[in-house]
């Protein structure tokens, strides 16, 4: 046969093989696979409908509907999320990723019946609750297991050892899924062809050796292992000799964790390392500086301390460098330019001060760069704008100053975060006009001048709030069609008008803060209704608005409203009153006379303080069904306290201060109600209502300045989380008993019951038991605040609401608001009541006090030496009471007092010297005839009296002294006076005869202070 012969038949023969080859491959799936998969989505198929009004799964999960594919008398093997075998038609692939799959997979699930099953993928679904079966272990054949985020629960079968050809497993994010020793152990003995194990957030806290077990292994294939927040043990350098070992996660909370890498004996072939989240509570360690072939270092939240070593940058291979959220300190090492390859560097969250050096030029695969919450200072480097593949630069919440550049090299920057530093000048033309920007954020900065037009018409997020610009606001703004986030609000004069329909052409806009416009005109000259389509977040801060009343737009979206300080007055108009999406509104700060008819809908936060409102309100909020922050604080509200707030018990935080609500409290109050409840400064009158005890969340009460006639309520000292008692200026009487209990007021730190009537001694039993005063809480500054917030998402509109609590009181000498209470102000003040005996030496261990205030009270004996303890503090009054003995001079350990108030006292000696006490006048020691040195005229000398002298009568109204015995005993006293001349006149002045009769002076004085501070 020729050539050309023999290659016909040869040709004839692999067409008919192609063809044999071609209908086997379109071989229809068995029909038994296709039964049990259609039975199999029957069992967990079944909340379709849930999923679809909006559950996390069909939110974030793009492939939902693969099951809808899924139909009785069609090939399986055409279904979406089905693979099956090109030859043997057998179903050897099933992905159902977000699918939707709810309930449990049984033991007898159809799911079993596809033994011939290489990959199998149920990640992202809803079945929580399941434990995962020992069926498992049927799968052989299988390569590729991810079971990851299901819910899955309960001890791992050890039939799970019977997936030998195991090459992948993915369980992480079932944290109720556990390990036990004997199971792992017989899992990686079998499996030896095992290449990548994902565990995270699963629990392997039971496996006294995990990572030597894995060390042991007989497969040395493993190229990828992420134990993330597993309590798994072991020492890192038992895996990092594992030739193939690429990848590697061990962050999160695995506390028995041994970082620490020694010399090695190998070189590691380690090139993806992530400890986030692991507290290595040290520096970082030097030894990383032998993983060579690392190309991403992650180690965020890892409480680091120290400097950046510079061995660490010169893994020269490294593209990824994410420190962020740590403690470390120091200077950027000028050695990060050795790191060439370099793509993405993290370093934000830390404590890393000085300049940022100018070693950008050689970096110049540069992509990301995040250098914010720091300390950095001076200008910002020249070279950092040469970077031309640069597309995030954040360097925001810094103290970098200075102007930015004319000009910079920026191809593709998309982000760029200055915010919260000291940038000065003018914004120059390219930040405003680079084509590829989406993210624009340079608030909180001195900026000033005019802002140009804006051409960077791809941005979506533009933040130029708080600084120091002016003019008038460009019209280019409402050429930025893509925006959904735009703030303006500045504290200087918007020129021109301002008129606010123009923003209803931003048709994606979701959030618009604007303040500072001297005319925003919100009704239009036509009568055209201008809807808001998107707007989510409106906030309109003194401004002076124009047309209010009248406006008629549309808020179809609007879930939060704030037009703080505007001016506004008359009743809130009706275009309010329609949006009824509402969940937050503040309206605080201005002039508003009535509230109106409102039906609340369904709003979780309202405001109206500083407004002029005089609604009764008594049944204002009884249509209310989710209010959970209610502020109508310093207004005029009348009205006895509404009954149905006492019993939302979804009511978190309530503030009627300072208005002309009167009649007693409910006896009402729900379990758990009540985070803050502030009634201050009205007509409240009666008992205290008992049922305030069920409010086992409250943090602040403040029942001041009202007219309660009642014993001390006891029966709040077992709210464990009370910080803030208030209970100053009503008519509380009677002793405070000395309960002997362990918890009393653990956390309180703000103690004020002045001016009652309350008897007898200190309540030395409640001063002892205050926990949250004796130790200064380090992660606590005077930066924190005691905050109420509502349970709402504004995040991504930038807007976290919240309510702050705020109290009045006597503060170095000074009766002193606070809006916002620091985290750190504990004060005390007993004064002005009937309060006898000695001050008790456990003050002295309140350390954190900042304010103490015994004042106008009958305290005798000596001021405690313990005192001097109280280093904090900055105020202490113990005037007008008949304290006796020298001023100790631990006192002067007080470095930061500023206020002392010592006089109408019975002191004697010489007043301490040093430190603060020598700045103190006069007024802090007068009323104490026997004190001399500075900065009294009196000079201490042997002269003077150094004998205790006993209590005068300062007060006729409390002791019944007067001057009536005097009347009567005038005759014999005449004598007495005779004498006393003489003496006088030959000798001088006698100190015992000046107290004696120097106490109708004091008296006078005590009544007046004590008239003066009531007002």
């Amino acid at each position: 046969m020729g050539y050309y012969s023999i290659r016909v038949v040869v040709c004839v023969h692999m067409s008919m093989l192609f063809h044999l080859l071609a209908c086997l491959s379109s071989q229809s799936c068995h029909s038994e696979e296709s039964s049990a998969l259609l039975h199999f989505k029957t069992e967990v198929f079944a909340s379709t409908t849930f999923h679809e009004d909006g559950d996390y799964y069909a939110y974030f999960c793009l492939h939902y509907p693969k099951m809808r594919t899924w139909d009785n008398g069609t090939d399986c093997c055409s279904w979406m999320g089905v693979t099956c075998h090109s030859v043997s038609g057998h179903v050897i692939g099933l992905d159902l990723t977000c699918s939707g799959l709810a309930g449990n997979i049984h033991p007898n699930s159809t799911l079993f019946y596809l033994t011939h099953l290489q990959t199998l993928t149920l990640a992202q679904n809803d079945i929580y609750g399941s434990e995962l079966p020992s069926l498992f272990g049927r799968f052989v054949s299988l390569t590729h297991l991810n079971l990851a985020h299901c819910g899955l629960g309960g001890e791992i079968p050890s039939q799970i050892s019977h997936l030998s050809k195991l090459q992948s497993l993915d369980l992480s994010s079932n944290v109720d899924l556990m390990w036990e020793e004997t199971t792992w152990k017989r899992f990686l003995q079998n499996t030896t062809s095992l290449r990548e194990i994902v565990l995270d957030d699963t629990d392997m806290s039971s496996i006294p050796s995990s990572l030597s077990l894995i060390a042991n292994m007989s497969s040395s294939l493993i190229t990828t292992l992420s134990f993330h927040d597993t309590g798994i043990r072991g020492h890192l350098s038992q895996i990092l000799c594992l030739s193939n070992l690429q990848k590697l996660n061990l962050g999160g909370d695995n506390p028995d964790l041994q970082i620490h890498v020694p010399k090695l004996n190998c070189t590691p072939a380690l090139s993806m390392l992530d400890l986030s989240g692991y507290h290595f509570q040290g520096p970082i360690p030097s030894s990383f500086s032998n993983l060579t072939y690392l190309t991403s270092l992650i180690w965020q939240d890892g409480s680091l301390k120290g400097s950046i070593p510079s061995s660490l940058l010169n893994l020269q291979h490294l593209t990824h460098l994410d420190l962020l959220s740590n403690e470390l300190k120091g200077s950027i090492p000028s050695s990060l330019l050795n790191l060439q390859h370099l793509t993405h560097l993290d370093l934000s969250g830390n404590k890393l001060s000085g300049q940022i050096p100018n070693v950008f030029d050689r970096l110049t695969n540069l992509q990301s760069l995040r250098l914010s919450y720091n300390h950095f200072q001076r200008k910002l480097p020249s070279s950092l704008f040469a970077l031309t593949q640069l597309s995030s630069l954040d360097c925001s919440n810094n103290k970098i100053e200075g102007p930015l550049p004319d000009k910079v090299a920026f191809l593709n920057l998309t982000t760029l975060d200055l915010r919260g530093n000291l940038l000065n000048g003018t914004i120059p033309q390219w930040v405003l006009s680079l084509k590829s920007l989406g993210y624009l954020d340079l608030s909180n900065n001195r900026f000033r001048g005019h802002i140009s037009a804006i051409t960077s018409f791809s941005l979506e997020y533009l933040d130029l709030c708080n600084n120091e610009l002016q003019g008038n606001i460009p019209e280019s703004i409402f050429h930025l069609v893509n925006l959904t986030h735009l703030c303006l609000s500045s504290p200087h004069n918007w020129s021109g008008t301002v008129h606010f329909s123009l923003f209803s052409e931003l048709q994606n806009l979701e959030y618009l803060s604007l303040s500072g416009c001297s005319s925003l005109l919100l009704k239009h000259e036509t009568s055209v209704d201008y809807t808001f389509s998107s707007l989510a977040a409106l906030q309109l801060l003194s401004n002076n608005i124009i047309g209010w009343s009248k406006f008629s737009g549309r808020f179809p979206s609007l879930t939060y409203l704030e037009l703080f300080n505007n001016e506004l007055e008359g009743k809130v108009p009706k275009w309010v009153h329609d949006i009824d999406s509402l969940t937050y509104l503040n309206l605080s700060h201005n002039s508003l006379t009535s509230m109106g008819q409102f039906s609340w809908y369904q709003l979780e936060f309202l405001d109206l303080s500083f407004n002029l409102m005089a609604d009764d309100i008594s049944s204002f909020f009884c249509n209310a069904t989710s209010l959970e922050v209610i502020n109508l604080s310093y207004n005029k509200f009348t009205g006895t306290f509404p009954q149905c707030l006492a019993n939302k018990s979804s009511l978190s935080v309530l503030d009627l201060q300072m208005n002309k609500l009167y009649g007693a409290l409910p006896d009402t109050f729900k379990h758990g109600q009540f985070a803050t409840l502030n009634i201050n400064g009205n007509q409240f009158t009666g008992l205290l209502p008992k049922s305030l005890s069920n409010s086992i969340d409250l943090v602040d009460l403040n029942l001041g300045n009202n007219q309660f006639e009642d014993t001390f309520p006891h029966w709040l000292q077992n709210l464990s989380r009370l910080e803030i008692l208030v209970l100053r200026a009503n008519k509380f009487y009677g002793p405070i008993a000395n309960l002997k209990s362990k918890m009393i007021f653990p956390s309180l730190m703000i103690f004020d019951i002045s001016n009652n009537n309350f008897s007898g001694s200190l309540p030395k039993a409640y001063i002892k038991n205050f926990q949250a005063m004796k130790i200064l809480d380090e992660e606590k500054s005077s930066l924190n605040y005691y905050v109420q917030s509502g349970q709402f998402s504004y995040e991504n509109a930038g807007i976290i609401p919240e309510y702050d609590d705020s109290i009045t009181p006597i503060i170095k000498g000074k009766r002193t608001p606070f809006v916002k209470i620091p985290e750190v102000f504990a004060i005390i003040d007993l004064s002005e009541n009937k309060f006898e005996g000695e001050i008790p030496d456990v003050i002295g261990e309140l350390q954190v006090l900042k304010g103490l205030n015994l004042s106008h009270n009958s305290l005798v004996g000596h001021i405690p030496q313990s005192l001097g303890n109280l280093t904090n503090l900055e105020s202490l009054d113990l005037s007008s009471n008949m304290l006796i003995g020298d001023i100790p001079n631990e006192l002067t350990n007080m470095n930061f007092l500023e206020v002392l108030n010592l006089s109408q006292n019975q002191l004697v000696g010489p007043i301490p010297r040093g430190k603060q006490f020598n700045t103190f006048s006069n007024d802090s020691y007068e009323g104490n005839m026997g004190l001399c040195g500075w900065p009294l005229s009196v000079e201490c000398n042997n002269n003077v009296p150094s004998q205790q002298y006993p209590p005068f009568e300062a007060d006729e109204d409390k002791f019944g002294f007067g001057w009536k015995p005097v009347a009567i005993g005038y005759a014999c006293g005449m004598v007495l006076g005779i004498g006393l001349g003489y003496c006088v006149f030959s000798i001088g002045k006698p100190q015992w005869l000046v107290i004696i009769f120097g106490g109708k002076r004091i008296k006078r004085r005590s009544r007046g202070n004590r008239r003066a501070r009531t007002t």
